[in-house]
């Protein structure tokens, strides 16, 4: 299999796997239906750099060292479902909030849009992604499979640079659809609930994470 076959079966695979939900879809769904597009792109481009991150650390070898150290990627393990815990509970704290008191919810909306910044919707996007060992274990087996030891320097790095661009497309794309002025108003009403799904989302998978990360500890 030739350079050129080897990058379009990675775009392919990896653009299935982008379509899957998980924690990244989850945060830019919740994120740019409540705050908007600029928002929903900076975040995009912290997912982004997150799975450039990852496919870096795969091509060099260094996410397989971390894999093949059971303490060490169970350390993986507890940062990363612990901050997607975090962000599950912050989410369903919200809904309940909500649910609880609407009035006072909107009277503190202003103080609670604090993701509404370049800076924190980069980091809140980056830091999801990196901080997923599903995300490393991925990268590593699709590397693995699909990019030769051999393969050119030049072939890497376009490899690299699809992996990030493909990645930034997709999702801004997903948060430019969701952040239009038409669905913006009708999503309005269903903030809330949106809020309460990806709570769940990041709750669970944070939560299945945290168990696998103890019982790979206790072993």
């Amino acid at each position: 299999m030739n350079e050129l076959s080897i990058l379009v079966t990675l775009a392919g695979v990896h653009f299935m796997a982008l379509l899957s939900p998980g924690p990244d879809v989850a945060l830019v769904v919740q994120n740019a239906t409540r705050y908007g597009r600029k928002t929903g792109v900076f975040i995009a481009l912290g997912l982004s750099c997150g799975i450039l991150i990852h496919s870096l650390l795969s091509l060099t070898g260094i996410s397989y060292l971390v894999h093949q150290q059971p303490t060490l990627f169970a350390v993986v393990q507890l940062a990363g479902g612990s901050y997607l815990f975090y962000l599950g509970f912050g989410a369903l704290k919200s809904t309940y909030s909500h649910w609880r008191s609407p009035q006072a919810v909107d009277l503190n909306n202003e103080r609670h849009r604090l993701i509404d910044n370049q800076r924190q919707a980069f980091s809140r996007g980056f830091i999801t992604n990196l901080f997923n060992p599903k995300a490393l274990v991925f990268f590593i087996s699709l590397m693995s499979s699909l990019v030769p030891v051999g393969m050119s320097f030049s072939g890497k790095s376009i490899a690299l640079l699809i992996l990030w661009g493909i990645s930034f497309i997709w999702f801004s794309i997903l948060a430019w659809m969701l952040s239009t002025a038409r669905l913006q108003k009708r999503l309005q009403s269903l903030t809330v609930y949106i809020d309460g799904v990806c709570g769940v989302i990041f709750t669970l998978i944070g939560g299945l994470i945290l168990l696998q990360a103890m019982l790979s500890l206790s072993h």
